[in-house]
């Protein structure tokens, strides 16, 4: 099976039994060997008392495309630590589109680095993110 092929099948398991991210309006445009992109609409419901797009939302969108980048080898991985840095605000209509990275991969444990962006190409958040194999697969090879 060649690595795109693994991450797509991946995905599509990692997805069927994803509820949050289906329940927000994620969807995925692209995933492959270490990587990954999501995007999502910012939703009236998604503002806070401020009128933009509250900072935990921005967050699981990051943190979804974290989990589709580091789930792509079909080695069930879960988040160690993750950290985010809000650079400019999402407003409601948005098309936040977050682009995962793997940045090291070494044993059971991987670096991914995910950038949200709006449909502008504004820059609204750098995230990082930690991962650590456990046992198990998204699907039987």
């Amino acid at each position: 099976m060649t690595g795109q092929a693994r991450a797509d099948r991946a995905a599509q398991a990692m997805w069927a039994e994803d509820r949050a991210s289906q329940h927000l309006g994620m969807q995925i445009v692209e995933v492959g060997e270490g990587r990954a992109t999501l995007k999502m609409t910012v939703r009236p419901e998604f503002c806070n008392g401020h009128g933009i797009c509250h900072g935990g939302l921005t967050f699981t969108l990051a943190d979804s495309a974290f989990a589709f980048a580091c789930n792509s080898r079909n080695q069930a991985t879960v988040a160690q630590h993750n950290q985010i840095s809000y650079l400019a605000p999402g407003r409601e209509g948005d098309v936040l589109t977050a682009t995962a990275r793997e940045i090291s991969l070494k044993g059971r444990s991987g670096l991914y680095d995910v950038t949200v962006t709006n449909q502008d190409s504004v820059v609204i958040a750098e995230f990082r993110g930690a991962g650590r194999a456990i046992r198990g697969q998204l699907f039987e090879e």
